[in-house]
């Protein structure tokens, strides 16, 4: 099972997480390439952070929102934001990065989700890089219009799930700000983890069991207790015999 963060996350030169902390814990990293966060520099301190510590690289481009860290859904045409992103994935590569998947951020992740427009754009731009390295770079995401631009684009698509943010019953993500969103409690976390990797289920805040065969669980690496809750994650499985491995 992989174990992924969202890592890399400087505002004006500040990390929003512990990323030395997360590397010891996680097999993937998913890099912020300056849409939402990040610069160059925190590009290749990530880069070179994840690679001493044996951790997949994953870019994760956004919006190009750094005022609202990426969380803002924004009009733009396909072809521009294919442009975008494509211009963050070469900004992660600039900076040292072997780019073995790609999950887009925030907005655009649940954008790419949910139409198809957005997907296929994102889809396109992977696709653009993938040619350029000669060899097919996979998507990470949650479902939906998504996986079936992966497809169309020749891209392997793998699901993730969220061991920090709270499910409704359709499987989509609580709303940012709505009563559980986020969960912060490392040994919930923990129980979670165990869940989805043994059973392929998480119970959403209404209490529907939701099935969800995730490859990827991703804890954010700037929530609350972060680490905490990573650790306790890496416990719970390395203890339940669950090899924790990148698959790209």
């Amino acid at each position: 099972m992989d174990l992924n963060a969202d890592l890399g996350e400087t505002v004006d030169g500040v990390p929003t997480a512990d990323d030395t902390a997360m590397f010891a814990l996680v097999s993937s990293a998913s890099i912020a390439c300056g849409g939402h966060a990040g610069d160059a520099s925190s590009m290749r301190t990530a880069v070179a952070g994840a690679t001493a510590a044996r951790v997949a690289v994953g870019a994760h481009p956004s919006y190009l929102d750094r005022a609202g860290f990426g969380r803002v859904r924004v009009a733009v045409e396909p072809d521009l934001l294919r442009a975008q992103v494509l211009g963050q994935l070469h900004a992660l590569a600039a900076a040292g990065a072997d780019v073995r998947y790609v999950k887009p951020h925030g907005a655009l992740y649940h954008a790419a989700s949910e139409d198809a427009a957005t997907a296929r754009a994102v889809a396109a731009a992977v696709a653009d890089l993938s040619v350029q390295l000669g060899r097919a770079v996979p998507l990470l995401g949650l479902g939906g219009a998504i996986v079936s631009a992966a497809s169309d684009a020749g891209l392997p698509f793998h699901l993730e799930a969220f061991l920090d943010r709270g499910y409704l019953a359709d499987g989509s993500l609580v709303p940012r700000g709505a009563p559980g969103a986020l969960l912060d409690d490392p040994d919930v976390v923990a129980e979670r983890a165990l869940r989805l990797a043994t059973q392929g289920e998480v119970v959403a805040v209404s209490g529907e069991v939701v099935r969800s065969e995730a490859a990827s669980l991703c804890v954010h690496g700037d929530s609350p207790g972060a680490v905490a809750m990573a650790r306790a994650v890496r416990s719970a499985l390395d203890a339940a015999g669950i090899v924790v491995r990148s698959p790209w």
